[in-house]
Order: C-alpha cells, then structure tokens, then sequence
C-alpha cells in the first residue's frame, strides 16, 4: 500500500524574503508618525555628532595624534545612530528581527569579501595602541626606509629620503621587524677602513677616533672609537664607530665627513691605506731556478 504523507503549508520553513517583506510592511501608520520616526532619527543623528565630538576630545587630551579619537569617535557615533534608527523602525511598527537578521547576513557575506581590508584595519588599531612608532619617526620596515608622515585605518605612510612616498599595509608592517632609528635619539654609525700590513695599530686607531670625534655632528658621547676588525688579504680592517642624531640625512652627511676626515688624518700620519694585491705565479719556478744555475757553471 502507497502511503502518501502531506505536511500543512503552515509547517513549512519561512521564506526569509518573504519574513523581511513583512518586516517592512508598516500598518494603522499615519502620517504623523513618520514625522515621529524621521525626527527621532535625525535627533540621533544629532546626538551622534555630539557624541563623536566628546570622544575625540577626551582622547586629544591623552594622546598626540588624531587617529584613535577619529576612529573611536566615529564608533561611537555609529552605535547612537543605530540605536536611533532602530528606535525609528520600531515607532513605525517594522518587525526588527527579521530585519537584523537579513542584515546579519548581508554583514557575514561582506566581511569576508573584505577580509583584507578588515586586517589591515585591525592591525591599524594594534599599532595605534602599541605605538611602535609615531608620525615623524623615521623607521625601517618591509625593505623601506624613511619618515612615517601619516598612519590610518589601513596603511602607513613613509616618506623616503629619495622624496618617494610608500604606503605599507598596516597587515605586513605588524608582522615584520619594525626598525625605529627615533626612539633613542641617537643612532651609531661604522665606517670601514684598511691599513697595510706592518702599521702601528695603536696610532692607526686613536689617529682614526680622533679624526672621527672631531667631526661636526658626532656626539661627544658616546665617544668616537676605532678597532681592528679583521685582517683581511691586502689590510687589517679598522672599524670606525661613531654617533650622531638618528636622521637618514645626519647619517650620509656625518660617514661622508669622518671618512673624508680619516683619509687626511691618515696621510698627515704617514698612514697607508693599501690598494687590494694579488701575487700570481707562472710556470715553475724551481725548473727556473735550475737553469739559471747550469747557465751561471758554463
């Protein structure tokens, strides 16, 4: 026997667009009641904006840059303004749970088409709080190197000494070494230099040091040092180790004038700087040598 089971119309799943269509279908609605309902939500609008401006200056007063105030502001203003047109729907009698979950959907869907945005804008949040630097330090970060001008929701903006402007994902500078040559206010510096075999390394490396410290720009302290760092085929390596304000620009100008500085300390010291030497050999030279002494007998 052929059993055939129906099921009510009634006990079937709801049409979620069918549910949202209801949502919106507003009844015994007069006109005065959208009235209402815009001048509640323009009211939160109003309060948003209040809100907003409270916030942002609550945080001016703690901290030295805008972003977070821009950012916490602007959540703040959002959530009052939600509030507010919930407030609205719910006066013009809309169902707001369908609603919200529609938009719940809608939201899921969204983030992540958007995921790489949402990343780089949680990670611009972390690096506001942690503050590994701020706007005028000059970093190192990604393989560039230069001044941060701007850090926003989603990137960080340098400005590199060649005048280029490079804009670092907030996602990949949080998860690299970040290099911030502004925290300590200084910054040391090395320039290599050879002498030739034989040199007295005593004078080589105070005469170095104090070429380096007389430098305009080298700090007194830490003071300027000079030490043999390798011995290499045709010298022995000095390092000369000095420091200096930590701008990209006080670098190149400060190693141009202690190299420049060191070169004439050294000639004034009879100081050689040797070229690299290569000795080659060709043939045998004991055969040479043999012969040179049978034509020497005869």
């Amino acid at each position: 026997m052929l059993l055939l089971l129906t099921v009510p119309a009634q006990g079937l799943p709801d049409d979620p667009v069918s549910d949202l269509a209801e949502a919106i279908q507003a009844t015994n609605i007069g006109p005065w009641d959208y009235v209402i309902a815009a001048a509640i939500f323009l009211g939160s609008l109003l309060v948003a904006r209040l809100v907003r401006w409270a916030i942002e200056r609550a945080i001016a007063r703690t901290r030295t840059d805008d972003f977070l105030g821009n950012l916490f502001g602007r959540i703040g203003a959002y959530i009052v303004a939600t509030f507010g047109l919930i407030y609205a729907l719910d006066w013009l009698e809309v169902a707001i749970g369908p609603l919200l979950g529609a938009l719940g959907i809608a939201g899921i869907a969204l983030a992540f088409a958007l995921q790489d945005i949402l990343e780089n804008f949680v990670a611009g949040i972390i690096l506001q709080v942690r503050r590994p630097f701020t706007t005028g330090d000059e970093i190192e970060s990604l393989g560039y190197e230069g001044t941060v001008t701007a850090v926003d929701a989603r990137s960080v903006t340098i400005r590199t000494p060649d005048g280029e402007t490079v804009r670092l994902p907030s996602a990949s500078v949080i998860k690299d070494p970040i290099i911030n040559h502004t925290t300590h206010g200084l910054r040391r510096t090395t320039v290599d230099v050879g002498v030739a075999y034989g040199t007295d390394l005593a004078l080589a490396t105070s005469v170095a040091a104090a070429a380096a410290a007389d430098v305009d720009g080298v700090l007194e302290s830490p003071a300027a040092e000079a030490l043999v760092h390798s011995f290499g085929e045709s010298s022995i390596d000095l390092a000369v180790r000095f420091w200096h304000e930590p701008s990209i620009a006080e670098l190149w100008r400060t190693r141009n004038e202690v190299a420049q500085a060191v070169d004439v300390a050294f000639r004034s010291h009879d100081i050689e700087i040797p070229f690299p030497q290569r000795v080659l050999y060709s043939g045998d030279t004991s055969k040479d040598d043999s012969n040179d002494g049978a034509a020497t007998a005869n």
